[in-house]
Parts: C-alpha cells; sequence; structure tokens
C-alpha cells in the first residue's frame, strides 16, 4: 500500500477528485494548507502599499491506495492538476505499512 499527498492549486481539487474517484479510489483526505516553492510567494497592493504574500493557499490530498494503483492515480492526479504554470504542487509516495479500519477492525487492503 501507498500513500499519496499531492499539493495541489486549489481550484484544481474538484478535477482532481473527479479523476481519482473514476479510479474507483472511495476515499480521499483534504486539507486547506499556506506554502511555497519556487514561486516564493508574490507581491499584493493593498491601500496604496506594497506588501510580500509569503505563503500562498495550496490544498492537500491524501490519499491511501493499493501499490498497483499508484502508476495510474498518480497520472491522473498530473492530469488533472496540471496548468503548465508554475506552482501546480508536488506529489509525495509514501509506503504504508498497515491500515485498520476502526469499526469493523478489518486491516490493511480490505480497510481501504
Amino acid at each position: 500500500m501507498k500513500k499519496i499527498e499531492a499539493i495541489i492549486k486549489p481550484f484544481k481539487l474538484d478535477e482532481v477528485r473527479e479523476a481519482l474517484s473514476e479510479l474507483g479510489v472511495s476515499g480521499l483526505t483534504v486539507t486547506e494548507v499556506k506554502g511555497f516553492g519556487r514561486q516564493k510567494g508574490h507581491t499584493e497592493l493593498y491601500r496604496g502599499a506594497e506588501y510580500v504574500v509569503d505563503f500562498l493557499p495550496k490544498i492537500k490530498i491524501e490519499v491511501v491506495i493499493s501499490a498497483a494503483m499508484l502508476d495510474t492515480a498518480i497520472e491522473a492526479i498530473v492530469k488533472a492538476a496540471n496548468t503548465g504554470k508554475i506552482g501546480d504542487g508536488k506529489i509525495f509516495i509514501t509506503p504504508v505499512e498497515q491500515v485498520i479500519r476502526i469499526r469493523t477492525g478489518e486491516t490493511n487492503e480490505s480497510a481501504l
């Protein structure tokens, strides 16, 4: 099993969610986060004064899937989240040792 953490632009959330559900991904976690990468924020003008916005709003999607689905899920996220502009985001993949469904006690693949 693998955990995918994808940091994407907020307006791309629906497209990514739909792409994952088409693959049969049954659950995911979404968190509103702030951060920056190479774009290092930007400058905005407010009431005549310039100020730097260091942390940009992003969405973090977390999903745990079987290792067999990993490549297709990554491809779906990249395709749905891509705008071709700086700040599209990143995807992080980590191994998951064990999953337990609290309600039933099911473990691993059956708990997904």
